[in-house]
């Protein structure tokens, strides 16, 4: 029995786990919030992509649309990108214990900047998670967040190295530089101010 097998299950999370999301939707819990959106733009599948190609796979599994096991924060987030050692992990199972990832990657959509800039970042800190990228094609730029602190609410990374897309990002985590050249970004999206 792994640890996700002894989780408590909530109302809420039985809620969620029995939803049944229409086709072209993905649903997350946030918090104790069941979010919903819409399928992503091609720019951010072409982003998630292109950062997938550039981590060995020789030593790491990159997985999309996986969930991921944050419970103690009520939370079952799906991020776009999800980056462990090739041998953590169970064989099986639909979600992911917090303490297996080595670094997790959001796409920013026009929807998405409070989400993934504000509760995810406090979700994934509280849950530990070493290194957060998000990505941003509404402002060129990539956000690495490590060194994650404190818990529920309050957590929060205490590290944060912003880049500029065209820029190499070092992911010394995973050993690599990120090549950022050909992230595309979002047209016609108003500016915002995070992170």
């Amino acid at each position: 029995m792994t640890a996700v097998d002894d989780r408590p299950i909530t109302h809420i999370v039985k809620m969620f786990e029995d939803l049944e999301v229409p086709d072209g939707f993905k649903a997350e819990l946030l918090r104790g919030e069941i979010v919903m959106m819409a399928g992503p733009d091609l720019v951010h599948n072409r982003i998630v992509l292109r950062v997938l190609r550039q981590i060995p796979d020789e030593k790491w599994d990159c997985l999309q649309t996986q969930d991921i096991d944050l419970l103690s924060e009520t939370s079952e987030p799906q991020p776009d990108l999800v980056v462990l050692d090739r041998d953590a992990g169970p064989e099986s199972g639909r979600l992911l214990p917090a303490q297996l990832i080595t670094m997790l990657v959001e796409v920013v959509s026009k929807n998405s900047v409070d989400r993934d800039y504000g509760v995810k970042r406090s979700i994934y800190a509280a849950g530990k998670i070493p290194a957060y990228l998000i990505v941003d094609p509404v402002m060129a730029q990539c956000v690495l967040l490590t060194d994650p602190a404190y818990r529920g609410e309050e957590a929060d990374y205490r590290c944060q190295r912003i880049s500029k897309f065209g820029e190499t990002l070092p992911l010394p985590m995973l050993g690599i530089e990120l090549d950022t050249t050909e992230f595309g970004t979002l047209p016609n999206v108003r500016p915002h101010r995070r992170p």
